[in-house]
C-alpha cells in the first residue's frame, strides 16, 4: 500500500458493548466517527513505533481496518466498496482524551499524533460472512491482550460504509478503522505487540 494514495482515515469509537463499558462510557445509538491524518499511519512490520512520554498514558486499541476500493461508488455493496483489510492499532493518548472529553473538545490531540495509526500486512476482502466468522488478537510480550470477533460490532460494517458516506463521503482510497473489543490498556517502553487475525501474525512491533 502507498501511503501517498491514502485519503481520509475515518475511525469509529465504541463499537463493540465491552469496550464502552470498560471505559465507563454509554454505548452510542448511531456511529460514533473521528478521523486521524494520514501522518499518523505507520506500518507494523516488525519495527520500533515511537510514543509519546510525556502527555500520561498510551493505550492500545487493536481494530479490523478496510480499504476503500479505487472503483468506489456511492450505495455498492461492503463486497464491491472494499478491496482489502488489515488488522492496526489505534493508539490513544487517554489523559489527554479525558480532559478533552471532559471539556467537550474535539479528540485530535489525544487520537492524531504520529504514529498513532499502525496497519499490518494487507489481506484481499472477500465477504462480509469470511470476516464476520473471523477472529483477532493482540499479543502483547507473549500474552493475549485482546480478542475480538467483528460478529460483536454494535454497527456492522455494511452500517459504518453507509453512515460514513452519507454524512462526510467515501471514496476510493479512505481508511476505516472500525472500533476495538474490551481489553485496551496503557503500553510500556520495549513492548513486544503483535496482531494476529486468525491465529496468523499479520503485523508486529516494540514499543518504543
Amino acid at each position: 500500500m502507498s501511503l501517498v494514495n491514502i485519503r481520509n482515515i475515518y475511525c469509529v469509537g465504541r463499537n463493540y458493548h465491552l469496550h464502552a463499558l470498560e471505559l465507563g462510557n454509554e454505548v452510542p445509538t448511531s456511529p460514533m466517527i473521528f478521523t486521524k491524518p494520514t501522518h499518523a499511519l505507520v506500518a507494523m512490520n516488525g519495527g520500533d513505533i515511537v510514543i509519546p512520554k510525556q502527555q500520561g498514558e498510551v493505550h492500545f486499541e487493536l481494530e479490523i481496518v478496510l480499504r476503500i476500493s479505487d472503483h468506489y461508488t456511492s450505495g455498492m455493496s461492503a463486497e464491491q466498496a472494499i478491496d482489502a483489510f488489515t488488522l492496526g492499532l489505534d493508539l490513544t493518548l487517554r489523559d489527554v482524551q479525558s480532559k478533552l472529553k471532559a471539556k467537550g473538545y474535539p479528540w485530535l490531540p489525544a487520537k492524531g499524533f504520529k504514529q498513532s495509526a499502525t496497519y499490518g500486512t494487507w489481506l484481499p476482502f472477500v465477504s462480509l460472512e469470511q470476516i464476520n466468522r473471523s477472529e483477532f488478537t493482540l499479543i502483547r510480550n507473549g500474552e493475549i491482550a485482546q480478542l475480538g470477533h467483528p460478529s460483536d460490532m454494535i454497527f456492522s460494517i455494511e452500517q459504518l460504509i453507509a453512515f460514513i458516506d452519507t454524512e462526510y463521503g467515501l471514496g476510493a482510497g479512505d481508511l476505516i478503522y472500525t472500533g476495538t473489543p474490551a481489553g485496551v490498556a496503557k503500553l510500556d517502553e520495549g513492548d513486544q505487540l503483535e496482531a494476529q487475525y486468525n491465529g496468523e501474525r499479520i503485523g508486529s512491533c516494540i514499543i518504543q
